[in-house]
């Protein structure tokens, strides 16, 4: 039964692991990481900095959709699944102020 254990234990990392390969172009440089505290478990992710905007979406979209199939995952196992995107130095994504509006891209645009 230990066994079992142990490998459900780390199915959250290899999903994520799986899942974010398949969305960045450059996959030989994801790495997965996994932390067990009293808080449940910390999954942490690093790409290469041209493919954090791909793992992170639209208004980060794609993080939210990632963090609901972790969380599915988890509670398949009993535990809470949290996952951190650690962003290098470099990055092409622009964090956004919490709080603040999106900027207006209609102002943008010529029609």
């Amino acid at each position: 039964m230990a066994r079992t254990t142990a490998s459900s234990a780390n199915s959250d990392q290899d999903f994520l692991d799986y899942v974010v390969k398949a969305l960045v172009d450059n996959p030989d440089a994801v790495k997965t990481s996994r932390k067990v505290d009293e808080m449940g478990v910390l999954l942490s992710v690093q790409t290469d900095k041209e493919d954090v905007g791909k793992l992170i979406g639209r208004q980060g979209n794609t993080a939210k959709a990632l963090r609901t199939l972790l969380r599915v995952v988890g509670m398949k196992n009993h535990a809470r699944v949290n996952l951190k995107i650690e962003e290098p130095e470099g990055s092409t994504h622009v964090p956004r102020e919490r709080g603040s509006a999106p900027s207006d891209d209609m102002d943008d645009l010529k029609l």
